[in-house]
């Protein structure tokens, strides 16, 4: 069948780029001892956020990929356009046409409304979860945000890499599982965006959690809930939280996190507020850019 050489074809492509890719070039680490060079397949697997049973079958042409899994491996096997075009032909896929969307800023209604949280941490979130603005006791609770790379600052990146997020989730695992499945509704939505793709492949690399759960069974991802936290400051908090989604931009929302009126949360935030007003920018909001 004509579908079936084309296969085979996007597997020798994708097994010949394979073989002229180094692992420095793809950002992984060379620990040598490699019989043939190039990159082995769990390592192109692992970047894509797949697994290496189905990048095998991939490279001898039994299954037809996804139009998102082509556009990750692309990313991955760093091919150029017209590679990239060639093998979302064989896959029988068509390709998304997307213009590379401009650098996001914090909408000015969302700005508005987060410099109005005096007494409850609040942030933007924008595409795949980069942290756009932020309010003093976002600080408070979570990081100074100002102090993380602007290219880095972004919610799952900061989740699964910073150490303080593991003992400051009482639950971290679910969390984390939550903010997985949020990013990957980020990619339904954008499955060629290669910021997106890099840090799926960055992360998949960094936390064998991450390539568990991002490969594993979709679970839907929410907009509100009741998160617990351990605070070295103020102890125990447990907060609701939840978005709005902004109407002037669709891909940006506003988080904030609240407590019930009367209970010892409410006092710890109420505590954590009264430290920002001590310092000098306690009344100025984050801004990304």
């Amino acid at each position: 069948m004509a579908g079936d050489a084309h296969l085979n074809e996007l597997g020798e492509i994708l097994k010949t780029r394979r073989a002229e890719l180094t692992p420095r070039a793809v950002g992984l680490p060379d620990t040598g001892g490699r019989r043939v060079p190039g990159l082995r397949r769990e390592e192109v697997a692992l970047l894509a956020a797949i697994s290496t049973d189905y990048y095998t079958r991939l490279e001898q042409g039994r299954i037809k990929p996804s139009a998102s899994v082509l556009a990750a491996l692309a990313q991955v096997l760093r091919l150029s356009d017209h590679q990239r075009d060639h093998l979302f032909e064989l896959g029988g896929r068509q390709r998304a046409r997307h213009r590379r969307p401009a650098a996001q800023k914090a909408h000015p209604q969302l700005r508005r409304l987060l410099d109005d949280l005096t007494s409850s941490p609040g942030v933007v979130i924008g595409r795949r979860m980069d942290i756009l603005a932020w309010n003093p006791l976002a600080v408070a609770l979570f990081t100074d945000f100002a102090k993380v790379p602007e290219g880095r600052r972004n919610c799952v990146r900061i989740l699964f890499t910073d150490p303080s997020m593991r003992t400051l989730y009482a639950d971290w695992r679910a969390v984390a599982r939550d903010c997985v499945s949020h990013l990957r509704r980020e990619a339904a939505k954008y499955p060629e965006d290669p910021q997106l793709i890099s840090l799926v492949g960055e992360l998949s690399v960094e936390d064998r959690e991450f390539g568990q759960w991002w490969g594993g069974r979709r679970a839907p991802s929410r907009k509100a809930g009741v998160k617990r936290f351990c605070h070295p400051l103020v102890g125990e908090l447990v907060l609701d939280w939840d978005t709005l989604v902004c109407g002037g931009d669709p891909d940006q929302e506003l988080v904030v996190w609240t407590a019930e009126p009367g209970t010892p949360s409410y006092d710890g935030l109420r505590a954590l507020a009264s430290r920002t007003t001590d310092r000098p920018d306690g009344l100025t909001s984050g801004q990304s850019g």
